[in-house]
């Protein structure tokens, strides 16, 4: 699984219209699923996204994680992060998870967040067209992939 996680002072997602999924300060994770992914993957990714310390503490210092400050989460599907661009300019997404395979995992690893955090993630609709609009705090927007532990 490969993620990108968004500290965010607020952020939503909407699909034709309508809006899914609402956060103020927290994260937004964007979560793309390998054919190889497992419930293992999605374990270690939402262990490391509870136990994140870049919320500023009273000095300033990133050293608060989203618990302490009372943070939530916007978790949205992105097969596009397992595009590989190694042959010509049209990306290939050969290794992302069909819809079969990757929508248990996706519902795991957000089930698995909502019972670390003790509270519900807004989410998208996996699949669909959607536009996330965020403002990005920081900016921090670090990546992780549950292959290469980082």
């Amino acid at each position: 699984m490969r993620i990108v996680l968004q500290r965010v002072s607020s952020a939503r997602v909407e699909s034709q219209g309508r809006l899914l999924g609402a956060i103020q300060k927290g994260f937004v994770v964007l979560v793309g699923i390998a054919d190889d992914d497992t419930g293992d993957d999605a374990d270690w990714l939402a262990a490391k996204i509870h136990g994140m310390r870049v919320f500023a503490d009273a000095e300033g210092k990133m050293n608060l994680d989203l618990t302490q400050v009372g943070g939530s989460l916007l978790i949205v599907s992105q097969f596009t992060l397992h595009a590989s661009t190694k042959k010509g300019n049209r990306p290939s997404f050969i290794s992302a998870a069909r819809p079969e395979r990757a929508i248990p995992i996706y519902n795991y690893f957000v089930e698995k967040l909502e019972a670390l955090t003790g509270k519900p993630c807004a989410t998208g609709i996996f699949g669909a067209d959607m536009q996330i609009h965020l403002v990005n705090d920081g900016p921090v927007t670090i990546c992780m992939d549950s292959k290469s532990k980082e």
